[in-house]
């Protein structure tokens, strides 16, 4: 028996990869927040300009390793490994079974 047909299900529509773009748009708003206008509300003092910075570089880089991640899960490089037994039950618990 073959799980061939398992792992290629035929369908009418492309693929579509797992994203969405709230997350995004949700996630460039904090980071660019932190980036772009916490900047502006440091007090005075002796150190301004490196707060500054410091929120500038924590916004971009925590934004750019968020997007990494997402971008990441929407089309994996590495799948599942799974036994035979395994996907034999998968097939039948999902409606793939040969009655």
């Amino acid at each position: 028996f073959s799980l061939n047909h398992f792992y290629k299900r035929q369908s009418s529509r492309p693929p579509q990869m797992g994203s969405s773009f709230l997350p995004v748009l949700i996630f460039s708003a904090i980071w660019g927040t932190v980036g772009i206008i916490l900047p502006f509300m440091v007090p005075r003092g002796p150190h301004k300009s490196v707060i500054q910075v410091v929120l500038m570089l924590t916004g971009a880089c925590c934004w750019l390793f968020w997007l990494c991640c997402y971008m990441s899960q929407m089309n994996p490089l590495i799948g599942p490994v799974l036994e035979t037994k395994a996907l034999y039950a998968m097939k039948r618990q999902w409606g793939g079974a040969d009655d």
